[in-house]
């Protein structure tokens, strides 16, 4: 079968292998993982034909180059609205395009967004950890974080026709987060939840695939952190004894102590994590059957962009 080959020329912090992630490990202490934007991920491999779990490269704002050194493929790029450059041609992300021998390979910080995604038409050669290619990124277990002067290998390497990706309104980062308060919110005065509520708040450059901290008023705990510790979620906002919350992400810990002010909706997490430090978020406080009902709605909007984006392939490729 054909492959291409591809090495490392520069590889910013946190560029790492994932996938769809481990769902069901938690209660074995392993966090599930996989994309930090898991509709750009899931959106990539579907514009390439392939499984939307498949494994990808995760691209941070320190950028990603790669040389071809053998081989000719098609690849995907989505996410943010980076910057890409393919054997000198300079574009954007959002499109299929295609690589060869000798070409490089560029994808660098553009207009906005924090995090692209580069899959292949073919199978990434990666490792995998407990069936899975994500990179748990503290212990490099998955398929890991690449590196300057490290080779991957793409089988079945195959070539499709360059085409512009339909870009969906859910990929910008998103500012307005909806969120059901608690499971500790009864921890917290009264003034410290309307803190909360109305802000401001800000990313701050602390954070990473565990989560990202916030700055804005200090959110004062009482007595929660006298709670045991507890199962954490995604989208978990746990504030530590500092009075800082901190929103928890595709990596956060499986259990912990501190108490957790509100959830974030999980369905606004994945543009919440293209917002860049120094964007500013507010929380939109909503009941659990609202919640529950905007979920299941934007399920099914999900699942019917899916098959558009499936049916558009299948036609491109045909």
């Amino acid at each position: 079968m054909a492959e291409a080959v591809f090495r490392v020329v520069q590889a910013g912090p946190l560029v790492s292998v994932q996938d769809g992630g481990r769902p069901g490990m938690m209660r074995f202490g392993v966090p599930a993982s996989g994309g930090m934007d898991r509709k750009a991920l899931a959106l990539a491999n579907l514009a390439l034909g392939q499984p939307e779990g498949s494994p990808v490269v995760e691209v941070s704002l320190g950028g990603l180059t790669l040389e071809c050194v053998s081989g000719r493929v098609s690849l995907a790029v989505t996410g943010g609205a980076f910057v890409v450059e393919a054997g000198g041609r300079k574009t954007g992300s959002w499109q299929v395009l295609t690589i060869e021998a000798g070409e490089r390979l560029v994808i660098r910080r553009g207009h906005w967004g924090a995090w692209a995604y580069l899959a292949f038409a073919g199978t990434l050669q990666a490792p995998r950890w407990l069936g899975s290619a994500a990179t748990l990124a503290s212990s490099n277990l998955g398929g890991g974080v690449l590196k300057a002067g490290q080779d991957w290998v793409v089988a079945g390497a195959d070539v499709l026709p360059p085409r512009d990706l339909p870009r969906p309104v859910s990929a910008r980062p998103r500012r307005g987060l909806h969120v059901v308060m608690g499971p500790q919110a009864h921890c917290f005065a009264p003034e410290a939840l309307e803190a909360f509520a109305t802000g401001p708040w800000f990313l701050t450059p602390q954070g990473d695939r565990m989560g990202v901290r916030l700055k804005g008023p200090a959110l004062a705990l009482g007595d929660a952190l006298s709670i045991p510790s507890e199962p954490i979620v995604r989208g978990s906002v746990q504030v530590a004894g500092d009075g800082v919350p901190v929103v928890l992400l595709a990596d956060h810990q499986t259990t912990g102590g501190y108490p957790k002010i509100a959830t974030v909706l999980d369905d606004d997490l994945d543009a919440f994590a293209q917002l860049r430090p120094g964007d500013g978020v507010a929380f939109t406080p909503i009941s659990a059957e609202e919640a529950a009902a905007l979920g299941r709605f934007r399920a099914e909007r999900w699942a019917e962009y899916k098959a558009r984006m499936r049916e558009r392939t299948g036609e491109a490729v045909n």
